[in-house]
């Protein structure tokens, strides 16, 4: 049975790894990590390939590595503390959610986590783990992606959760995994306009409602800052108008850099995307020197013998190397006025 999942980890004993007890920073982050699955065959969706008889020899081993690579890079996204918010995508079940936030490197911030499986035909899904002590969860949604073009469709849901950051502020916040561009930029963009609508829908319903609001929209979006769906559609310009977002990853596209490389060419798939009033509120929690971050450190780095660049990943096609993942995660530091 598909169903909404919030689970609360109780922790007997761990070794301390971080102390979360900075109250004026609050760091949110977002990683695609690449097909966490786990290694038993659901019959339900198509995840053949990563199971010990599937084309991709997926098995216990490979996959308590995956998890350990993932934790050392959550952990390392800052050095004093553990991030409060991380957002996913490409997580198959609650069974992979849960054996990631007890890996040792990060079971310390006692990781609670929003999920529903979703439609998607693979199984994979977005969800948002949070530290309960800084991150106050007060409700979620579930957003259907059902476009009137194709009744077919099939894909990841919209999360919307909304909670209270260290008993100061409301933050509202959308977790994303757009449809890829699988089968041409071109003829999938209507599929990414479609999911930008529903967002920015949802985003006039909390304005309508809470104003100001403090909103973020994390997510791997398929599509770069300047394509339709985000600039046009979700109204992610950077210009300042009413009703304008602003995309905090825009600066890295300028300077051609990415978190993704197809066949060498970079692009910003995965955005940090912030309401106004994140970045220039009087009061709380603002988004700390107006930008976001890639974290692109060497060791999650593969460099080819020409000096080729491009984050290490877990597989190519078939070939097991052992990586971290296809995408680099990006983050946000937000610090208290």
């Amino acid at each position: 049975m598909k169903k909404i999942i919030i689970l609360s980890t109780l922790i007997l004993a761990s070794i301390l790894v971080f102390s979360q007890t900075n109250k004026n920073t609050f760091t949110a982050m977002f990683y695609n990590v690449e097909n966490l699955f786990d290694t038993t065959d659901d019959p339900n969706t198509k995840d053949d390939e990563f199971t010990p008889e599937g084309s991709k020899r997926w098995n216990t081993e490979r996959y308590e590595k995956k998890l350990k690579n993932l934790s050392i890079v959550i952990s390392s996204i800052r050095d004093d503390e553990l991030p409060e918010l991380v957002g996913l995508c490409e997580i198959e079940n609650r069974k992979v959610i849960h054996d990631l936030i007890m890996q040792e490197r990060i079971k310390n911030a006692r990781y609670r986590f929003v999920h529903k499986d979703s439609p998607d035909t693979r199984g994979i899904d977005v969800a948002l783990l949070y530290n309960a002590e800084e991150f106050l969860y007060l409700n979620h949604k579930i957003i259907p992606v059902k476009p009137e073009f194709d009744k077919d469709f099939k894909s990841r849901d919209i999360l919307y959760v909304r909670g209270i950051i260290n008993k100061k502020d409301t933050l509202h916040v959308f977790i994303n995994h757009w449809k890829s561009r699988w089968g041409g930029t071109e003829e999938t963009e209507k599929y990414r306009v479609e999911y930008a609508r529903l967002v920015r829908n949802e985003i006039n319903r909390i304005t309508n409602a809470y104003n100001p609001s403090k909103i973020l929209v994390m997510g791997d979006l398929n599509d770069t800052p300047n394509n339709k769906s985000v600039k046009e559609i979700l109204k992610a310009d950077n210009t300042g108008n009413k009703e304008s977002l602003y995309n905090l990853m825009l600066p890295f596209t300028e300077k051609g850099l990415g978190t993704h490389n197809y066949k060498g060419e970079w692009s910003v798939l995965d955005h940090i995307i912030v309401s106004n009033s994140l970045l220039n509120s009087e009061t709380g929690f603002v988004v700390k020197n107006k930008e976001a971050h890639i974290f692109s450190a060497g060791w999650i780095t593969y460099e080819s013998k020409d000096g080729y660049k491009s984050p290490n990943r877990t597989y190519g096609g078939l070939n097991y190397y052992g990586g971290y993942s296809d995408h680099y995660p990006v983050y946000v530091v937000l610090t208290k006025k």
